[in-house]
């Protein structure tokens, strides 16, 4: 009986590798009697199902995660922003999809369960259906010993640079949080009491257990907006450029809004003076520049409003640019910046972004919110005094996060509301006593979130493992300072005694004083394990890579799964877009499948460790053979056409598979069957290459960013018959 392995279909430069790579796992997968199949959770797939036009795979695959047989391979999707969403919606249909437009202000009941399914699909819709299991991610040997022979440039450094973060002082999330343990098992429903003493349900009950953790939090947006005026005043004084890092995906209630309040702040007058205009028009500052520019085309006044634009732009400071050729600042769109890969990219650019002239400028860098902007500070602050990372001789820092069971998914769920006015949002449990509650003013963010028990008990069980397995020191990143870390370290606390620590270095810092030491190993050229919780991890599992290896892309990620069976995560999606537009333009592909390469391992090895498949365990092993094969002669994608780009890479990962089952002794059969493959790919290596290389320098239409067509996606990523015909005949 066949195994399967399930393997996702996501979005943009993953979804166009996915074509050339599928079929080459599935036909050496095949000889070991395990099916790949594959199920679709990207943006336009999570549409079409929300609206019956589709199968919901994301829900087949949640359901799949409470099954120990659970076998997935996930690669990064879009978590998508308003704007995008409409852009996919659009695409949908004009492909004849009949699915209904987005709804900005629902006017009836039809229209708000519209907006409600979207609200589903948008953001990070998939990480909290997925991740039933808590994260280990790390850099592969193979990567780590690549990195160091072949060490890429972490800029220049020194006390110098004027280059800082910029947070809140008072009223933000962090400041105003409040977090409590519950007792036992309840309900809790969350109301806003307006001033006048009326109710109105926000959120239905909903269960909690026993021991969860419950935390509410608001961000107060006249002090944000004072904030923004303040720091937009000292850049402007310090000659640095602005900038704002935000996550308007995985938060993608709360940090739109955030988004929408720097954009708003940023061009005052201009929507002080066209407020009206803009309400005909439907413009919304957090959906960011790009679509105010969008909406206004055409009209009567677009000149005119451009041009008081562009006299806000001169008179202040100068903006931190996503594309200077074409005039994308750091305000145009708000899934442009994200933080996790906009922080890294900078602090490997001397503490730079790009300025309006295409020129590295240094940065004031907005992140209003101090709950994890202390580590990007403290990254910042060590770099000056320290200088710049060195690939060659730094530490690891691979990463054990709190995920499970929605753990910590602040911002991404339906616990996020804006004020509708002054009153007091509470969450009441099913007695009606108020578990949390917080007073709010018109336009302030209120957000809650939650952490079970199990979770928790399950992180610092496999930190503990992690350390032992691999002799490294582990830190638990928690702030005394804040209440819900207070709520998380007394468990952990607690859970710790439940492993024998003897001969282990296992300890529990604030965020500050945990990055500071751990850079300063890193730096002396020794591992530390970060164990932190998900938002954190997601920023950390980027930040460091991207210092130690060049990128994310190439990180080992695996969610053992609470219920048995395993996630496999692969690389990370954010340069995706830029990547999808140079493929479009010349057919030129640089997404780097070494993730999904990695990934594909240890799922091999959980078939072969579950069923008792032998030939299971010698693909894992011959891929893994190959996997240090495509690492030491640098087959991996390059950046421009001429060189190696995505689907060279996909044959040589084929041929070296192939040579080691040729090679391998373990399974006479697989070495019988794969050596005329070897010695095929082998044999025509120069001229294959060449073929692929031919294809490159030309438009590639795919006939869709969303949704592109089946026909074209084969035409342009699996264009050489030659090798296509060697994959196939397996």
């Amino acid at each position: 009986m066949n195994t399967k392995i399930y393997y996702t279909l996501t979005d943009e430069s993953p979804f166009l590798a996915t074509q050339s790579l599928l079929p080459i796992v599935r036909a050496f997968a095949k000889s070991a009697d395990i099916d790949v199949e594959t199920k679709n959770i990207s943006l336009p797939g999570r549409i079409l199902a929300a609206f019956g036009k589709a199968s919901d795979d994301l829900d087949f695959l949640g359901k799949l995660t409470l099954d120990p047989s659970a076998n997935i391979i996930k690669l990064p999707n879009i978590s998508a922003s308003v704007p995008q969403l409409k852009a996919a919606i659009a695409e949908l249909q004009k492909n004849g999809f009949d699915v209904p437009d987005y709804p900005d202000a629902p006017a009836n009941d039809e229209e708000k369960a519209i907006r409600a399914k979207y609200d589903k699909v948008k953001g990070s819709a998939v990480n909290p259906v997925l991740r039933q299991g808590n994260s280990d991610r790390r850099a592969p040997k193979a990567v780590k010993s690549y990195a160091r022979k072949n060490p890429h440039s972490n800029g220049v450094w020194d006390e110098s640079v004027k280059t800082h973060v910029s947070s809140m002082s008072a009223d933000d999330f962090y400041g105003n949080e409040k977090s409590i343990t519950l007792a036992k098992a309840d309900t809790f429903k969350i109301e806003f009491v307006a001033e006048d003493g009326s109710v109105t349900e926000l959120r239905p009950a909903k269960p909690l257990l026993e021991g969860e953790i419950l935390d509410a939090t608001v961000l107060r947006m006249k002090a944000l907006e004072s904030f923004i005026a303040e720091q937009m005043a000292d850049a402007k004084a310090k000659g640095v450029l602005f900038s704002v890092h935000l996550k308007a995906t995985m938060m993608k209630v709360s940090d739109p809004v955030l988004f929408g309040a720097f954009v708003r702040v940023f061009f005052k007058d201009v929507f002080t003076k066209y407020a009206d205009l803009f309400k005909e028009l439907g413009i919304d500052a957090n959906n960011g520049l790009g679509d105010l520019y969008k909406r206004l085309e055409g009209n009567a006044k677009e000149a005119e409003v451009k041009a008081a634009i562009d006299a806000a732009l001169a008179a202040g400071p100068d903006l931190a640019m996503v594309d200077s050729a074409k005039g994308i600042t750091n305000l145009h769109v708000p899934s442009d910046i994200i933080i996790d890969a906009s922080m890294p990219a900078m602090i490997r650019n001397s503490g730079c972004m790009w300025n309006k002239k295409g020129e590295l400028q240094q940065v004031k860098a907005c992140i209003p919110d101090r709950c994890y902007a202390g580590i990007y500070d403290a990254a910042i602050e060590f770099c000056k005094k320290n200088g710049a990372f060195d690939p060659k001789t730094m530490g690891t820092v691979p990463n054990v996060g709190l995920m499970a069971q929605g753990a910590e998914e602040y911002g991404s769920h339906d616990k996020t509301f804006i004020a509708k006015g002054k009153g007091v949002i509470r969450a009441v449990n099913a007695e009606g006593e108020v578990l949390l509650q917080q007073n709010v003013e018109a336009g302030d963010i209120y957000r809650m979130c939650q952490a079970k028990d199990a979770p928790i008990r399950d992180w610092v069980k496999l930190a503990v493992t992690r350390a032992r397995v691999s002799s490294t020191p582990a830190i638990f990143w928690l702030d005394p300072n804040r209440a819900h870390d207070r709520e998380i370290q007394k468990k952990v606390e607690v859970y710790l005694k439940d492993h024998d620590l003897s001969g282990l270095s296992v300890k529990i810092l604030s965020p500050k004083d945990a990055i500071v030491e751990t850079m300063k190993r890193a730096k002396a050229g020794l591992d530390t394990i970060s164990v932190t919780g998900n938002v954190m991890r997601d920023y950390l599992t980027d930040l460091f890579p991207i210092l130690e290896v060049g990128t994310s892309a190439k990180m080992l990620s695996i969610v053992p799964l609470m219920a048995g069976g395993g996630l496999f995560e692969t690389g990370a999606g954010g340069s995706a877009p830029k990547q999808v537009q140079q493929f479009l333009a010349e057919n030129y592909l640089r997404w780097d499948s070494l993730g999904e390469y990695f990934a594909l391992v240890p799922a091999f090895e959980q078939v072969a460790s579950t069923t008792g498949n032998k030939k299971a365990k010698v693909l894992a092993d011959t891929l893994d053979e190959a996997n240090g094969k495509i690492l030491e002669f640098n087959r991996t994608p390059a950046r421009k056409i001429g060189e190696l780009d995505n689907r060279g890479s996909h044959f040589y990962l084929a041929m070296y598979w192939a040579e080691a089952l040729a090679a391998q002794k373990e399974d006479a059969e697989l070495a019988a069957k794969f050596a005329p493959v070897a010695a095929t790919l082998m044999k025509h290596e120069t001229e294959i290459i060449a073929a692929y290389a031919k294809e490159q320098g030309q438009p590639a239409d795919i006939g869709g960013y969303y949704l592109p067509k089946a026909e074209l996606l084969k035409k342009w990523l699996r264009p050489v018959e030659a090798f296509n015909q060697v994959i196939d005949n397996l």
